[in-house]
């Protein structure tokens, strides 16, 4: 969440960020009369609770003098003001609940290099990797060629799970597998990341801190029994490893890496990408998340990026950088990038990897802070995420990208060593 100081200090400037990421302003107003109003209660509460210090000390005096009926009057004075206490506190704590429900709400405040714009049209692309192959004859799309060779099926997966679910057998299932190695030994080995291995059920807490809960949860599945909701990334555990703690300066950044079979309900994107696997209910990905000093973390995410970046390289794959403007920035996100694959099916790139910088924003909710080396002094750490990269859009991209016309699919050189075939099928 942002910092509510910054609210009270300068509600015109958060007011301007909430216009340009597309947000009402209005609930600036609002949490602004309701914190008045908890301030003004917590003042009268303190102001009642030191007569009613007073009142006590009083009355020991005029009892040890002898003036009972004084003492019984400050007595009766001293009952009231502790059902007048009483009352304040259930107030304040409605109001601060109140507070603390509406500050959940407000996005993150855009970072001053984010372009400004209204949705993804008016996006910049930064850079581009690659050039898009050109086929001497007609590709097809990986939800024609998986089917073809028997080896992935919609079908089956509709009758075991419903829409958007995938079953891959054989040299797909393996490819899949290959491209998790791959990325976890290129981060790990090269990148100097320390992977993790990390729960797939969290608490309402802990997505509460990485942002997803309350303005999101129609995107979650919820075990209702136990209050436990699935992973829609692994950037959840890995963002709130260090809730409710204090770090060393020196010890950071930290660079974490986790591979996670991801699910989300997709509950607004009904009718987006309905074909094949770029938007499942489950997917594998690769996660990277930095916890790092407010100093650095811009410069950090440059790094991150970089860090994806390396993957699409390596696998040889045609790619496209693009600045994400305000008005298409996620809930948590101070600056995003994102990395778009060259899909030939789509004849356009594709997200497959998502950077960002969410600043303090979920260490104000986790309570996440490091000890400054200088003065002793504590502060919110910043923490960034990335996708590094979404496993199932590099599989597709593979097959579309390698395929050959005799409807066969190279692998790329660097993950031979991981499947041990050189062709699908």
């Amino acid at each position: 969440m942002i910092d509510i100081k910054l609210i009270r200090q300068n509600p015109d400037f958060v007011k301007e960020a909430l216009r340009k990421r597309g947000e009402d302003p209005a609930t600036i107003d609002e949490i602004l009369k309701i914190d008045a109003d908890w301030r003004t209660t917590i003042t009268k509460t303190n102001e009642l609770r030191s007569r009613r210090n007073e009142i006590s000390k009083n009355v020991a005096r005029l009892k040890k003098e002898g003036k009972n009926t004084e003492a019984e009057a400050l007595i009766e004075e001293g009952k009231r003001l502790g059902e007048e206490i009483k009352a304040l506190e259930e107030k304040e704590k409605e109001l601060q609940k109140q507070l603390n429900d509406l500050l959940l709400m407000v996005p993150n405040i855009p970072h001053e290099s984010v372009p400004v714009g209204e949705d993804e049209s008016q996006n910049v692309e930064v850079r581009r990797w690659g050039e898009p192959r050109e086929f001497d004859f007609t590709p097809l799309a990986h939800w024609d060629l998986g089917p073809a060779w028997g080896l992935m099926d919609f079908d089956r997966a509709t009758k075991l799970s419903g829409s958007r679910f995938t079953v891959m057998y054989g040299k797909l299932a393996r490819l899949e597998r290959a491209l998790i190695n791959f990325m976890l030994d290129v981060h790990t080995k090269e990148h100097g990341y320390t992977e993790v291995w990390v729960p797939h059920l969290v608490k309402r807490e802990t997505i509460t801190i990485t942002g997803q809960l309350p303005k999101f949860e129609e995107e979650l599945y919820l075990a209702e029994r136990d209050d436990l909701f699935l992973i829609p990334t692994a950037e959840v555990p890995l963002a709130a490893l260090h809730s409710e703690e204090i770090l060393e300066e020196k010890e950071l950044p930290k660079k974490y890496v986790a591979y996670t079979p991801c699910y989300r309900r997709e509950a607004g994107s009904y009718g987006k990408d309905v074909r094949g696997m770029i938007r499942q209910h489950q997917f594998d990905k690769v996660e990277l998340v930095w916890v790092t000093t407010p100093e650095r973390s811009f410069e950090d995410l440059e790094q991150l990026v970089k860090d994806a970046e390396t993957i699409l390289q390596k696998l040889e794959l045609p790619y496209r950088v693009v600045a994400l403007c305000t008005g298409d920035l996620g809930f948590t996100s101070a600056k995003t990038y994102d990395i778009e694959v060259w899909l030939p099916s789509y004849n356009a790139y594709k997200e497959i990897s998502s950077c960002s910088n969410v600043t303090d924003f979920q260490a104000r909710r986790g309570n996440m802070r490091y000890r400054r080396r200088s003065d002793g002094k504590l502060e919110y750490v910043h923490t960034l995420n990335g996708s590094g990269i979404a496993v199932g859009r590099a599989l597709v991209a593979i097959l579309e990208n390698y395929q050959q016309p005799d409807g066969s699919v190279r692998v790329p050189e660097v993950l031979v060593p991981y499947t041990g075939f050189e062709v699908i099928p």
